[in-house]
């Protein structure tokens, strides 16, 4: 008996997840309320490729290299050895990144700081907080609200590059911006 129950409450919870709904050739309208042509999303283009033709327009990739959010060449202010102090070819990577969050208050950034292996843990994590409260405090004069940034220190534990030479050293020793 339990099992004819269980059969029959299993039958109408499936028949439940039917749908007499068709979704192969449903009509698309634009925000205007105007009809678009086409056969769907697996529609045929006629030219046997099975892909139906698009009015979507394409994005122009060039609008976006000024966001520094999105160029990986700005998201990161370089250091010197045992160094907190932001050097003069890293200023205009602060000014796009102060400019980007000062043209919508919404956007916050974490301001990631690192440090080379070198060193102690404990030094390591307060010179990667040195390294990212200073930039912190770069965007803060160029007048980004606080409320927007927050610095964080990984100190070595999230090395860019692996080994010991001095130029993997050099790419550790960094501040990265990450948006959220």
């Amino acid at each position: 008996m339990k099992k004819l129950v269980l059969i029959m409450s299993v039958a109408a919870i499936l028949s439940a997840c039917g749908s007499a709904v068709k979704l192969d050739n449903v009509p698309v309208e634009d925000k205007a309320g105007q009809a678009v042509s086409g056969s769907g999303a697996t529609g045929n283009a006629g030219d046997g490729s099975g892909v139906a033709k698009s009015n979507v327009t394409s994005v122009a990739l060039d609008k976006n290299a000024q966001d520094p959010a999105l160029s990986a060449a700005l998201k990161t202010v370089y250091f010197d050895y045992d160094s907190f102090v932001i050097r003069s070819e890293f200023q205009s990577t602060i000014e796009a990144h102060a400019k980007y969050l000062k043209a919508d208050k919404s956007r916050k950034v974490n301001i990631e700081g690192h440090t080379d292996e070198r060193g102690g843990r404990e030094y390591n994590l307060a010179l990667g907080q040195k390294r990212a409260e200073a930039v912190r405090k770069a965007l803060q004069v160029q007048g980004v609200s606080d409320a927007q940034m927050e610095a964080i220190s990984y100190g070595k534990e999230k090395p860019a590059v692996l080994g010991n030479s001095e130029s993997a050293l050099e790419k550790n020793r960094r501040a990265e911006f990450s948006y959220r």
